[in-house]
């Protein structure tokens, strides 16, 4: 018998159980067999949020929580962020292997080949409000694709599957782009494909009446970063939901419909606004050590540190606080770095946060770089969509193909009444 195992002793039968230990891992359902009786259903584990629960094997993305490391497809993101476009991740993420040059450029001409959307998505947008919040309005249009394109029910086709991946990775810029025009009741851009991806989508949100938008290329580049920091980040709460819902055998727009509704969640995609508002309320650096004090007697939270992998520095962040850097050199600094860098500092020092681990993530800079770039703070999950979209759809391709998953059905301990009697209307208390 292999030494991988685990010796289990029921203590309300005596009974003994091995268990094989697989990857760091034993299967829920090798728990079904622990039984008081024949009649038993069975032991369940209980894991609210599945806080110590694998559902799935993936090659897609590597966390290192304790070490600050993250890695897409076994590269580190900091190598990525330096030396690759986002579109170079995206291909690595869903090919699962760096692309050639010929590789890249099919693959970059692909996707700009699908950024148009149809025309009836105009019509579409102007169904909503004009003060509907953008990330609604990314979430319906993501979802509309599928009666767009119906073809993309057959999952079992790979060539469909790939076809849907180019459309939705080319698609998504357009349809944030026009949710941002809505809300500002200006009119929609059309996709300019002969700027790069990050350079059209700043051309579809800001362009007016130049005839041809030329985004700064600092800029570019600092978007193209921020892209490849939130394409993927192993099984969060959006990621989870597209493969619950993928796992469903939808089409994909769908499933991507799901993540972004995730996203909407402001526990998920709103943590870099709540970093903007309490860096506002600070206002002047002066203010940052009274704040300090008022986290430590709990009258305070501070935004931007700590996160539920990372038990050291959030190597994203690293990153993003020169890419913010290098936006400032454009649109000019903004007085609340100087907050964030002195919050910081006193924060990696002070050893009530060093002893909890509470290290800046990868929001505590991204909300600063899109309020320069002068977005609302309604449109700050949806840059994080943008660019979560390839990681996303990168999971669902992995789920497609994987022969242990089935649909997704989470156990449940009931805690409610049974066998109640049920007592007429008239005689109701």
């Amino acid at each position: 018998m292999s030494t991988e195992t685990l010796t289990v002793t029921d203590n309300r039968t005596g009974q003994t159980y091995e268990l094989p230990i697989s990857d760091g891992t034993i299967r829920g359902i090798d728990l079904r067999q622990i039984k008081v009786s024949d009649g038993d259903f069975g032991l369940m584990s209980y894991d609210p949020a599945f806080m110590n629960t694998a559902s799935c094997r993936s090659a897609v993305t590597f966390i290192d929580g304790d070490e600050g490391i993250l890695e897409y497809r076994g590269y580190p993101i900091e190598v990525l962020a330096e030396r690759s476009s986002y579109l170079e991740v995206a291909y690595l993420l869903i090919h699962g292997e760096l692309p050639t040059q010929a590789q890249l450029e099919i693959w970059t001409a692909e996707i700009t080949n699908h950024t148009f959307v149809h025309e009836a998505f105009k019509n579409f947008m102007q169904g909503f409000r004009h003060d509907a919040h953008p990330m609604g309005m990314l979430m319906s249009s993501v979802g509309a694709l599928s009666a767009f394109y119906p073809e993309a029910k057959d999952i079992v086709d790979p060539q469909i599957r790939r076809l849907q991946t180019v459309r939705l990775l080319a698609k998504m810029p357009t349809l944030a782009a026009f949710s941002l025009r809505h809300m500002r009741g200006q009119p929609y851009v059309y996709p300019d494909n002969e700027l790069s991806y990050s350079g059209n989508f700043l051309s579809m949100m800001y362009r007016m009446s130049e005839l041809k938008y030329q985004p700064d290329p600092r800029i570019e580049r600092a978007l193209d970063i921020l892209f490849i920091l939130h394409a993927d980040h192993e099984q969060n709460c959006s990621t989870s939901a597209v493969r619950s819902v993928g796992s469903a055998g939808g089409d994909p727009y769908s499933a991507m419909a799901a993540g972004v509704a995730a996203l909407y969640g402001p526990s998920h995609g709103g943590a870099n606004e709540a970093v903007l508002k309490m860096l506002r309320r600070i206002e002047r650096v002066e203010n940052v050590p009274a704040f300090i004090e008022g986290v430590k007697a709990g009258n305070e939270r501070l935004m931007g540190f700590g996160h539920r992998i990372y038990k050291n520095y959030d190597p994203r962040a690293t990153i993003i606080k020169k890419a913010v850097d290098d936006v400032f050199e454009v649109t000019g600094k903004n007085p609340l770095l100087d907050v964030a860098t002195e919050l910081e500092k006193i924060a990696l020092e002070d050893d009530y946060f060093v002893s909890r681990k509470l290290y800046p993530n990868v929001d505590f800079y991204s909300g600063l770089m899109y309020e320069a770039l002068g977005l609302p703070v309604e449109m700050f999950p949806v840059m994080f969509a943008i660019g979560r979209a390839s990681g996303w759809m990168a999971q669902w391709l992995e789920m497609s193909i994987d022969g242990e998953q089935k649909i997704s059905r989470p156990r449940q301990i009931y805690t409610g009444g049974r066998g109640l009697d049920y007592v007429d209307i008239a005689a109701r208390g």
